[in-house]
Parts: C-alpha cells; sequence; structure tokens
C-alpha cells in the first residue's frame, strides 16, 4: 500500500509577524534619528501677543545665540561664555551679507543675562539683531490671540 504525503492545508490568515517587526524598526530609527535633526539648543521661548515673522532665523547658515534658563550661552548648538560672545559672532558674521544674528532665549531666563548676550551681540557689529518668540495662545481660542 503506497503512502502518499498530503500538502499541509492553506492557511488564508494574515501573517502580521513581518509587519510588526519592520514597523519596530522603523520607530527605533525615528526615535534615535530625530534628536539629531534639531539644529538649535532647546529652549521655552516667551510668549508674545504680537510676535513679528522672521522666517530667515529657519536657515541652515543663521547665527543663532542661545540662552538657557540656567544661564548657559550657546552660539548654534556649541557651548560658548558670555565672554566669547562678541568675538566668536563677529567670525560667524565676517563673510556674510547679512549680518542679523538671532536670540533664542528662555522665557525663565535672567533678564540680566539675556541684556548681557544683546550687548556683547550689539558689540560684534551685527546690522539687525532678532528676539525670537511665540505666539500667546489665548485658552478656548484656537490659534489665535
Amino acid at each position: 500500500m503506497p503512502f502518499h504525503a498530503k500538502a499541509p492545508p492553506t492557511v488564508s490568515d494574515i501573517n502580521v509577524t513581518p509587519l510588526v517587526d519592520v514597523m519596530l524598526v522603523l520607530l527605533i530609527i525615528f526615535m534615535v534619528i530625530t534628536p539629531l535633526l534639531q539644529k538649535n539648543v532647546s529652549v521655552d521661548l516667551a510668549e508674545t501677543r504680537n510676535p513679528r515673522a522672521m522666517p530667515d532665523d529657519e536657515r541652515e547658515d543663521a547665527v543663532e545665540v542661545a540662552i538657557t534658563r540656567d544661564a548657559k550661552f550657546f552660539l548654534g548648538k556649541n557651548p560658548i561664555t558670555p565672554e566669547e560672545i562678541t568675538s566668536k559672532v563677529k567670525d560667524e558674521i565676517s563673510n556674510k551679507l547679512d549680518k542679523t544674528v538671532y536670540i533664542r532665549s528662555d522665557a525663565r531666563a535672567k533678564y540680566g543675562d539675556v541684556t548681557k548676550a544683546v550687548d556683547a551681540v550689539r558689540a560684534a557689529g551685527v546690522d539687525s539683531l532678532g528676539l525670537l518668540t511665540t505666539r500667546l495662545q489665548r485658552p478656548g481660542v484656537p490659534g489665535g490671540p
């Protein structure tokens, strides 16, 4: 009596295990890459009712000084001391046509630290100085002051 091997029955269910594996790998990649894409120091900007749009601060070559709430100063992403601001900003803007410098200050930074940075940037001979803020959001009014 000959024995005939039967093929296993076909399964019509979708196998989601490979899909879940791929999605988890993509999630991990995005979680690792996202902090690296940030070009500047993260601070909580002060809120104002009528901020002026400054689209040039998003440019790749924009010169930006950041002040954190714990009185740390940064030029771009590089930490600097308040005494170095004038010389480093002067070096940054020396070969640029647009001599605008943007100051990104934390809302809880000391006023004295912000004025120290503004004075140091002005001493570097900039044409224009921009103070970056966000629009004040009133409760109950979506997207408007």
